[in-house]
């Protein structure tokens, strides 16, 4: 079969979501053309960060986390197209401070999936982990099964593998208009066919596809990475990955790792902005989440802060993925609130797997919101 005889899909977004999609439909012999409104990859995608955090901890989301092994076996099949693994094992360490239902439901699933995971005695938290603030704490555990993606890394590769194997990039084209019956993306004057269409348009997806408008809603977050104090930056060093469930300190904490920062989060959506605005957080986007992280860690106020950026998740009311059917020939994926990049790749995968007709159309939305057949 020739080139020009392969079936043609336009995918809108290169974030980890389009260009996963973009990968699982070369490998099965389809023609792509990736449209980017920014340069490949975007740094204003919501994707593109140091590190981010991947575990089968899932707490109250059973059904992600029994999509966990099959997100880091798909994973495993991209290090192997690109030659070069962009993930680093690491423990995943949960705090609890309140009784929250995430603590216990995660080691039921992960009991369920025979992921490893031990108690860690209250009276040995300070000794292991010198940076953490004790008060409140009632209760620890150490998971495997865990560890950090490293996104800039892995979207990079991942264009420069995918225009090697003959995938178009339209940098800097702002996509206008999507038509899900025929296939079409409108860039100005421009009309462009092909003969599927993939929008994984991330934050800007509810203004591509109108009817996710309060649905996909984008969520402007923001994220700290600081310098820890130079007696804590060997301890830091060795650190785990955090999450801290509290009412006031929930956060998350990925470790500095080479060529990664020190970088702190909070768990809490803010369900507004523009994703078109500035990645500067302001004191209002911080003030959580300093407020939270000083509940976290002792002595946070020694910490040197180097940014405080702001960032877009798109959050539906139950936090699930949106990957739907739209018109005739048209799909929509959405990464929710946070999980993106976790089950981005096997996501992309999954629609793919519909597009070559190995699935359902119909199977699509519950398989990705996490629900069982």
């Amino acid at each position: 079969m020739t080139h020009s005889a392969l079936p043609r899909v336009l995918v809108v977004g290169s974030g980890i979501a389009g260009l996963s999609t973009a990968w699982a439909l070369t490998r099965r012999g389809f023609a792509v053309e990736v449209f980017e409104q920014g340069q490949v990859p975007n740094a204003k995608a919501s994707s593109y960060d140091e590190h981010r955090i991947t575990r089968h901890a899932y707490g109250t989301f059973d059904g992600y986390a029994r999509m966990m092994p099959d997100a880091f076996r798909v994973y495993e099949d991209l290090w192997a197209d690109l030659g070069v693994r962009h993930f680093e094992p690491l423990p995943l360490v949960v705090l609890k401070r309140e009784d929250v239902p995430w603590f216990d439901a995660s080691r039921a699933s992960m009991d369920e999936l025979d992921v490893a995971h031990r108690d860690i005695p209250l009276g040995e938290v300070a000794s292991r982990y010198p940076m953490l603030e004790t008060e409140g704490l009632t209760g620890a555990y150490e998971a495997e099964g865990a560890g950090v993606l490293f996104p800039i890394r892995i979207l990079t590769d991942l264009v420069v593998h995918l225009a090697g194997r003959g995938v178009r990039f339209h940098a800097g084209a702002r996509v206008d208009a999507v038509d899900p019956e025929t296939a079409t993306v409108r860039v100005g004057a421009a009309t462009h066919r092909g003969d599927v269409l993939v929008v994984a348009a991330g934050a800007w997806v509810d203004r591509l596809v109108p009817r996710l408008k309060g649905v996909a809603v984008p969520s402007r977050q923001a994220v700290a990475f600081v310098a820890p104090p130079p007696d804590l930056a060997e301890a830091w060093s060795r650190a785990p990955v955090f999450i801290d469930l509290g009412l006031a300190s929930g956060t998350y904490t990925l470790p500095p790792r080479p060529g990664t920062r020190l970088k702190v989060g909070d768990h809490e959506f803010t369900r507004r902005g523009d994703p078109d605005g500035d990645r500067l957080a302001t004191d209002e986007d911080v003030a959580r989440l300093f407020a939270a992280a000083a509940l976290s860690y002792r002595d946070f106020d020694r910490y040197g802060v180097l940014e405080r950026k702001a960032c877009f998740y798109t959050v539906t009311e139950d936090e699930s993925f949106i990957a739907e059917a739209i018109g005739a020939r048209g799909y929509v994926l959405s990464a929710c609130s946070g999980h993106g990049f976790k089950l981005g790749a096997l996501m992309g995968e999954g629609v793919a797997r519909v597009i070559a007709g190995e699935r359902t159309r119909d199977e699509l939305p519950h398989w990705a919101a996490g629900r069982r057949a």
